[in-house]
């Protein structure tokens, strides 16, 4: 069987931002995910009370785990870099987030696939579109129709290549 092309959101913004997303790859790396591309990394605007910038990324992982099994794995690396329950849309060492999975559509109590903000988030977009412009929602909807070019408040902070050692 195929592998499940899956985008992870990765976010940060207390602490070494960089090193967190780096830390971040690495820990999905040696939990055996086939990490395949990274986007650049972007300084972003926060969302939620106020609080320092973001960087932001994306990265495409190819696996065989079902969505909730996924999403168990970035909770486990959060919680090794040291992300502690805070409040909704507070700062944060590192933010890991399921943003597609593949074509499904997954919706059960603790998990939403798509995320259920990402056509609303250019800090999600923009890094998804970087890896692959041509990726739809489930619904055949081409995720480009959500994000304009060059969006406020995103900033390019690193080149590709970054969060995997280039």
């Amino acid at each position: 069987m195929a592998p499940t092309r899956a985008f992870v959101g990765l976010g940060s913004n207390l602490g070494d931002r960089l090193d967190n997303l780096k830390r971040a790859v690495e820990a999905l790396l040696e939990k055996g995910l086939a990490v395949m591309e990274a986007s650049s990394v972007y300084e972003t605007d926060p969302v939620g009370p106020p609080q320092p910038d973001y960087l932001n990324a994306a990265v495409a992982v190819d696996c065989h785990l079902l969505p909730a099994d996924l999403v168990a794995v970035l909770k486990r690396v959060e919680a090794e870099i040291g992300r502690e329950q805070s409040e909704r849309w507070g700062p944060r060492v590192i933010d890991l987030d399921l943003l597609l999975f593949g074509e499904e559509t997954v919706s059960e109590p603790g998990l939403t696939v798509p995320h259920a903000e990402l056509t609303n988030r250019a800090f999600a977009l923009v890094p998804i579109l970087e890896i692959d412009n041509d990726v739809e929602l489930p619904s055949g909807e081409p995720l480009s129709a959500f994000c304009e070019k060059n969006p406020e408040g995103i900033r390019v902070y690193a080149p590709p290549g970054t969060l995997l050692g280039g």
